[in-house]
């Protein structure tokens, strides 16, 4: 079932922002790797997972031809707001032929096999548990003779930090912190698990590759970029540890910066891969999920660590509850049924059905969503998590604030 993650201030935030502060330096560079040669099939099927708010949405949408059908989800409604707006906007351009869904591709896509002639992914897949199992499930949606298309950061991708971190962990013997540090930095893949992973899912292509640089003026810069802040901060913060101890290690990474680069711009490099494959043939299959047994969670509060748990129901991010869950297996029949008046425009159109196929017996279950042409769809009223959104401020990059005593000693 779609499963849809509380609307906190941070995700508000993010979707305002996005398109002023992080898309010119990060999705958008991205993005045009994912449109270059781009060519969508003649009433083709797409399907855009992760769109975020809109990019590269739109402009896929500008390349459709008459009686294409274009499918986006995401799993922030708040970033499907935007991206709503932006083909509303559109005029004629954006009456017919795209839906919006919110729905998270984790732990698998909802569509039925061998439904999309080109599947698109721009920055998804390095939010997702496993490359390997996310090309495998978009190629398994992908018709034969197909393209999948994702854009990923590889390996090597903020070096220049992470060779600055690891210097501060060695020096300060953090060894249990330098642990989590090399798993973070070996979750970047490489050409080569690149390539092995779009052989298991059976797409026939190949890597293009791209390096760019980002600039910051300093190291407190750094750390409240947008681009870094709603990025990997959190991450990184959870390698250090909590509390004092998270802020000790930021002090000295602080400070490294500073007398490394001294008056010049940090930079950092980003390796920027965009994965073009065409299906040839059905993707490999992958070991069965046990849907009735623990599932294994990675809690956002210590994301380099899965813990084998008993889900009630689907935990809010960064929880873990305790107890049993029964999950089924549902497939979507089709992709959109027509309206049933006749009349030849499609505000009667609708997202398809799904059905149970684990349990006893096939049991119906009731259409995802209505959809009304381009119309504003009202997602469900979310509450907004205000909780969710407290984080322990960096002390090392809050103006005028001293260095604590007891890092001298």
């Amino acid at each position: 079932m779609t499963v849809q993650a509380k609307r906190t201030l941070k995700i508000e935030k993010l979707a305002r922002i996005y398109d002023d502060e992080i898309a010119p330096v990060w999705g958008a560079r991205f993005g045009k790797m994912l449109l270059r040669n781009l060519a969508v099939p003649q009433k083709g099927q797409v399907l855009d997972i992760s769109c975020g708010t809109g990019y590269p949405t739109v402009e896929i949408l500008r390349r459709m031809s008459e009686g294409s059908r274009l499918i986006a989800i995401d799993a922030s409604s708040a970033m499907l707001d935007v991206a709503r707006r932006k083909v509303a906007d559109l005029g004629p351009l954006g009456k017919k032929g795209v839906f919006f869904r919110t729905e998270s591709p984790v732990p698998k896509l909802s569509f039925a096999d061998e439904v999309y002639d080109l599947v698109v992914c721009n920055l998804g897949l390095d939010e997702m548990p496993s490359l390997d199992r996310a090309l495998r499930d978009f190629s398994r949606v992908a018709k034969i003779g197909g393209e999948v298309r994702c854009t990923l950061p590889l390996a090597g991708s903020f070096q220049e930090f992470h060779d600055l971190y690891r210097e501060v962990l060695i020096k300060h013997d953090r060894g249990d912190a330098l642990e989590r540090l090399e798993r973070h930095v070996a979750r970047y893949p490489t050409v080569d698990d690149v390539e092995r992973c779009m052989k298991a899912a059976g797409l026939d292509g190949g890597l293009e590759y791209e390096e760019f640089s980002l600039l910051f003026k300093s190291s407190r810069e750094f750390f409240f970029a947008p681009v870094i802040d709603y990025g990997p901060l959190a991450e990184w913060k959870a390698i250090a540890g909590e509390g004092q101890e998270m802020q000790d290690v930021f002090w000295f990474i602080k400070e490294a910066i500073d007398a490394y680069w001294g008056d010049r711009p940090f930079q950092v490099t980003v390796k920027a891969g965009c994965i073009i494959g065409k299906k040839v043939e059905a993707p490999q299959p992958m070991p069965p999920v046990d849907v009735t047994g623990p599932l294994a969670l990675l809690d956002e509060t210590s994301p380099y660590t899965r813990q084998r748990v008993e889900l009630p129901e689907f935990p809010e991010p960064g929880r873990i509850a305790t107890g049993s869950v029964r999950m089924v297996e549902l497939e979507e029949i089709g992709v959109l049924v027509d309206d049933d008046d006749g009349d030849g425009d499609e505000d009667g159109d609708e997202l398809s059905g799904l059905r149970e196929l684990s349990g006893s017996g096939l049991q119906e279950i009731s259409v995802v969503q209505e959809l009304s042409g381009l119309e504003e769809l009202p997602d469900l009223p979310d509450a907004i998590d205000r909780e969710s959104d407290v984080e322990r401020e960096l002390d090392a990059f809050t103006a005028g604030k001293q260095r604590p005593p007891h890092l001298d000693s």
